[in-house]
């Protein structure tokens, strides 16, 4: 991956790509009004991230660029913040102070509501397999503002990783976190999400392994949660009780490890 700016960047971008290219490994390339097409022939194809002044950009030649936003997660936020439950958070019973590892962070929805429900005193860890998309959600998190402050502070607590989840999991002590995540790409998409299609192109499609669950349970002390499409095998598979109710596609199903 390469990381660069937009056509007319200010010393402030520059330094902002070039912090982030030293951080993920990635390669810092001068803008010098050279189109993304040509980077990216230039690159050999490589995924271009764009820093620009108020957005960040990820570019794949032949595809709809994606730009960091925080999308529904906003919404549920400002519910929230008004005090209305969510029912991820209900589902995984998280409480403030709580350290919460997303393992399927994509583009941080729901790692940005784990992270105002866990709190300032809370942690939460959002790994991501991919590079294009982990290093997009770092500086997404870093740089985006909006006018409800709460929301802002809860987006710079999030901890982006780059990595496999199972190889994270296996180097975790025991009872080390209180809540373990997933939401893997569903094996049979729900195809009027906007949100979800786009990510397909850079995401691990693969299921979840036993071993993964396996690690889960030696890790979390108190929940591991899946989130999949409503009705879904993968459920029964994994050994997660469905639980709540709600009226859209998709579902939480939870291992209980305190009963």
């Amino acid at each position: 991956m390469i990381i660069t700016t937009g056509d007319q960047s200010s010393p402030q971008t520059e330094r902002r790509a070039v912090t982030l290219a030293q951080e993920t490994g990635a390669i810092y390339v001068p803008r010098n009004r050279t189109s993304l097409s040509k980077l990216s022939e230039t690159y050999g194809g490589q995924d271009i991230l764009i820093i620009l002044k108020e957005e960040v950009r990820l570019f794949r030649e032949g595809e709809e660029p994606m730009i960091f936003h925080p999308s529904m997660a906003f919404v549920r936020a400002k519910r929230l913040l008004k005090g209305e439950p969510d029912n991820m958070l209900e589902a995984a019973r998280v409480a403030p102070g709580d350290t919460i590892i997303d393992c399927t962070a994509g583009l941080g929805a729901d790692s940005m509501v784990f992270a105002l429900g866990a709190g300032p005193e809370g942690h939460v860890l959002a790994l991501e397999a991919s590079l294009s998309l982990s290093a997009l959600l770092r500086e997404g998190l870093s740089s985006y503002e909006c006018r409800i402050k709460p929301f802002n502070e809860a987006l710079r607590r999030i901890e982006v990783r780059c990595a496999d989840h199972l190889e994270v999991l296996r180097g975790l002590a025991d009872n080390s976190a209180d809540v373990i995540y997933f939401d893997p790409m569903f094996r049979s998409p729900v195809l009027e999400s906007a949100s979800i299609s786009p990510l397909r192109k850079y995401a691990n499609n693969d299921p979840l392994s036993f071993e993964t669950i396996a690690e889960a349970r030696r890790v979390a002390r108190k929940t591991i949660v899946l989130k999949e499409k409503k009705g879904s095998d993968e459920f029964d598979r994994l050994g997660f009780t469905v639980v709540g109710r709600s009226q859209s596609k998709i579902a939480y199903g939870v291992i209980s490890l305190d009963d």
